[in-house]
């Protein structure tokens, strides 16, 4: 029975392979790559995760404190207040601020990287400005001097006054002029507004040392003002400063899943967030004498392929193959075809350095924020970044003839996507359909027609990562369907993104599985249904988009019937996502809860207070098709309310 069940997967799996790829096919293809593990004595997440089962309840619900010494402090009926007093509330907003500052704090540290090479661009140097156009608008933006300025002169400029803005004494972010006047009013009517990054990073931990605040409201507003200082200050300037230096993207052809790894090639997997070191990397593995290492030593050449959002900034520049996604990082180095791979920072398996070691595959990690066991460590940077792409190649095509070709097994699948729809690119896209409202930057003027006439119903951006908790890819996948049926567009990020990449959501012709008018429009605009926007600190580029459109509309962010998922989100980012979101004016739908639930107050300042602060809210629901069903609910709300 197993085997003819195999069989029927194989079929299916070769009718599939430049389509829609079912779960249950994918799921029976990484169950054989597991099998390959355990034969070499090697774990995987999800037998970690079983492991980690039933999880803690007093963790799960958000009603334990470690925050001092006297602890920690679990609420029970029996102790319904901490040593110190906090009751059950104040310990759960806390906590919550304290997840939403880490997540904060790492997005932004990640823009201030790209801060810090943008200063390095040099016309001789390992970087240089790709679109030096968007950055001359840029500085205009931010009122620095452009006339007649050395392009290089300038975007050092522009970078140390984008670090000014990590840690300035006065003021507010700079790109908090890019919101609607309603949201600026919201925000500095709320309190809320960013001032420096660091500052709101630093002032959250403030707020949750001993001693301090224990007010649920007054929390969650500062980690509202947190989440905001990560979309609308680091991230945003990560998106921005990174198009500049390595290209705004534009439509671009890829593949996606476990079958972009070739065997007869050296393969590389990169693997993290930071475009730094894989634009690097991939820059140089074009270089003809690596070339012709690579074949001196048995391969046809060298294959790059990129897993979780390093992988969407390069995928979105350059075409680069998506291996996929969180929890494919691990089925990655199964396939025994993978000489090398290449970490920077974030969302990185510490299980991949004894992972690695099983095979003749090399860990190498490259940023000192992420240093793991079983690891070779080459350090990256601006100053040395073609010598260390180099290195790191050659060491990668060194060890291609290491590899066991005998015990090599790469699933067959991959699909066909087209990526890196950018709001430069989607504007572009959209004065295809009429030529009517061209000019210079063009207008987001078709979209709001098609949604006015309901030929769209409205947009969902979804996003975020892979849970254990919960069947990978799959609320992703079948929400996406759901939604594309019922005529709403969807824009998407991060892991979110390479899970539809996939699936072959991506893909033109997956316009046929769509309602009546998104297949319209995607003739018409000539746009896969599912639009690829980028990595996790891209989201920044959806802010920007409901804020020009609701501006062009004449309208404020709420009124748009447009809602942000995340269905299978797992990490710090992600909670500081949801909060500037929110705080934007767009409803939220999460497919795990957060740790409040302990908190009857704080669960309702997230899901029905904030409503009243910023005209959006979470809604938290586990079961995938009522998840479906509440954003469409919301948007056909959202439509009545205008009267469309």
């Amino acid at each position: 029975m197993e085997t003819k069940i195999l069989s029927v997967l194989e079929e299916r799996i070769s009718k599939a392979t430049e389509n829609l790829i079912a779960i249950d096919v994918m799921e029976a293809e990484y169950a054989k790559l597991l099998a390959i593990g355990q034969e070499k004595n090697a774990d995987s997440w999800i037998t970690r995760s079983q492991n980690q089962s039933p999880h803690c309840k007093f963790g799960e619900t958000g009603v334990c404190c470690k925050i001092c010494a006297m602890g920690p402090c679990r609420i029970t009926a029996k102790a319904p207040k901490g040593i110190c007093g906090c009751d059950v509330h104040g310990i759960v907003a806390r906590n919550y601020l304290r997840f939403t500052a880490a997540g904060s704090a790492t997005h932004s540290d990640h823009g201030r990287e790209i801060c810090h090479t943008l200063h390095e661009t040099a016309e001789d140097g390992n970087y240089k400005i790709k679109d030096p156009d968007k950055l001359i608008r840029l500085a205009q933006e931010w009122g620095i001097e452009t006339e007649g300025r050395d392009i290089y002169e300038l975007a050092h400029e522009v970078a140390f006054e984008g670090l000014q803005e990590y840690g300035k004494p006065f003021g507010t972010l700079r790109f908090l002029s890019r919101a609607t006047k309603e949201r600026q009013e919201t925000w500095a009517k709320l309190g809320i507004e960013p001032r420096a990054i660091d500052r709101e990073v630093s002032t959250s931990q403030h707020m949750t040392h001993i001693g301090c605040s224990s007010l649920p409201d007054v929390l969650i507003k500062q980690a509202l003002r947190a989440g905001l200082s990560d979309g609308w200050g680091g991230s945003m300037m990560g998106t921005e400063f990174s198009d500049i230096m390595f290209g705004t993207p534009k439509p671009i052809d890829t593949e996606a899943n476990l079958g972009v790894i070739d065997k007869e090639y050296v393969n590389i997997m990169v693997h993290g967030h930071d475009p730094s070191l894989s634009e690097m990397i991939v820059e140089h593995a074009n270089d003809a004498d690596l070339i012709a290492l690579a074949k001196s030593v048995g391969a046809k050449g060298v294959n790059i392929v990129g897993i979780c959002c390093t992988s969407n900034e390069v995928t979105m520049r350059h075409g680069i193959p998506m291996a996929g996604n969180f929890l494919q990082q691990e089925n990655a180095v199964l396939t025994g075809a993978m000489e090398a791979v290449v970490v920077d920072v974030q969302c990185i398996f510490p299980a991949l350095g004894p992972l690695s070691k099983c095979f003749h595959t090399k860990f190498i990690t490259t940023s000192v924020v992420a240093q793991m066991p079983d690891a070779e460590f080459i350090r990256f940077n601006a100053q040395t970044a073609g010598e260390n792409a180099r290195n790191i190649l050659t060491a990668a095509i060194e060890n291609f003839k290491n590899r066991d070709q005998e015990a090599v097994y790469i699933p067959q699948m991959k699909a066909k996507a087209r990526v890196g729809y950018s709001c430069e690119a989607i504007i572009k896209q959209l004065d295809t359909v009429t030529s009517s409202y061209i000019d210079e930057l063009g207008t987001w003027k078709p979209l709001i027609e098609c949604i006015e006439s309901g030929v769209l119903r409205g947009a969902v951006a979804m996003v975020g990562c892979n849970n254990p908790k919960v069947r990978a890819d799959f609320a992703h996948i079948e929400l996406m369907k759901k939604l594309l049926k019922n005529d709403i567009i969807l824009v998407l990020s991060g892991c979110s993104a390479q899970s539809a990449a996939k699936g072959g959501l991506m893909n033109f012709e997956a316009k046929d599985i769509a309602g009546a008018g998104i297949k319209r429009v995607c003739e018409l605009a000539n746009i896969p249904p599912v639009l690829h926007m980028g990595s996790c600190v891209d989201i920044s580029r959806m802010m920007i988009l409901v804020n020009q459109v609701a501006d062009q509309w004449g309208i404020d962010v709420p009124q748009l019937p447009v809602v942000g998922c995340a269905p299978e989100w797992m990490s710090e980012k992600a909670v500081s996502i949801g909060n500037y979101v929110i705080s934007t004016g767009i409803d939220t739908f999460l497919g795990i809860v957060p740790y409040v639930d302990g908190s009857d107050v704080v669960k309702d300042i997230l899901t029905n207070q904030a409503r009243d602060w910023t005209g959006a809210a979470f809604t938290f629901e586990t079961d995938v098709d009522k998840l479906g069903d509440a954003m469409i609910q919301r948007i056909e709300e959202k439509r009545l309310a205008l009267g469309i």
